[in-house]
């Protein structure tokens, strides 16, 4: 049994869709706090009434935390207990939480993780791609030139990628991958992730394009894509190494950019620019 400590934040983990997933410790920690900030409270509502907690429900979500992060520090202080969740896995991932939780901990009291669903971790063990390195990227930008842009940023990284991505988004976001990353770079698609109707796609980039374009189905639900990173490195580099050049030969000489460039990405120099111009 877990002991409820005055003035501690309990940073909750809820099920991502299955409510089996909701842990025996965050079930006792969400009864016996005094309150509970959460991302939504109809939603929380909801997962709170399947197992008959009561606890009062407090809206914490991107447009009042600031404003309201004081005053659940001032309740830390005076004695409350509180838990934080999200409308479904771990708070703060892409979810949010990160002001109020930094308050806390500028205020001296104890934040306290209570782990559990955690759609990007989920994802990542079943794809069947390399996960002793990762990077969790989140949501792609929503426009399509932003979105093209961070994946270029990205087409270099050795580390497997997570993404997040929505149904609104899904075809445009996978296109933009193919463009970028290749139709056989290597990935894996979760949809609805523990839910009744969860899929798995892949194994590259072009079959899951190719699956969610002629399936309704798949383009329905939420969705982490897991992308492995480039597994060739001097193409990696030279890909960073060029997109470093465009960069900074908009403020340098070429042949300075080029060097700069060289130095940052490993990259030959000479296959980053080759000119006359003097230093």
């Amino acid at each position: 049994m877990s002991e409820i400590v005055a003035g501690t934040l309990y940073v909750v983990a809820t099920p991502i869709g299955n409510l089996g997933d909701l842990t025996p410790r965050a079930r006792e920690v969400l009864g016996e706090v005094t309150a509970i900030g959460a991302e939504d409270t109809r939603n929380t509502s909801v997962l709170l009434g399947q197992f008959g907690i009561g606890t009062p429900l407090i809206a914490v979500h991107d447009h009042n935390e600031g404003d309201i992060a004081a005053k659940l520090v001032a309740r830390l202080q005076a004695g409350d207990s509180l838990a934080l969740v999200s409308d479904a896995g771990t708070p703060l991932v892409s979810d949010p939480g990160y002001r109020l939780v930094r308050a806390v901990r500028e205020a001296g009291l104890p934040v306290v993780p209570v782990p559990g669903a955690c759609a990007a971790i989920a994802a990542l063990s079943v794809a069947g791609i390399p996960s002793d390195r990762f990077c969790f990227e989140g949501f792609l930008p929503a426009k399509g030139g932003a979105r093209r842009e961070r994946l270029g940023e990205l087409l270099s990284e050795t580390r497997t990628l997570v993404f997040y991505e929505s149904s609104h988004r899904i075809e445009e976001s996978l296109a933009d991958l193919v463009a970028v990353f290749g139709a056989e770079r290597e990935a894996t698609l979760g949809r609805e992730l523990t839910k009744r109707f969860e899929t798995l796609l892949g194994p590259t980039l072009g079959a899951i394009q190719q699956a969610v374009a002629s399936d309704a189905n798949q383009r329905k639900g939420e969705f982490v894509l897991v992308v492995r990173g480039s597994v060739d490195r001097e193409a990696a580099q030279l890909a960073e190494g060029k997109r470093l050049y465009a960069k900074l030969a908009a403020h340098l000489k070429p042949s300075q950019a080029a060097k700069l460039a060289a130095e940052l990405s490993g990259a030959p120099r000479k296959a980053l620019y080759v000119g006359g111009d003097s230093d």
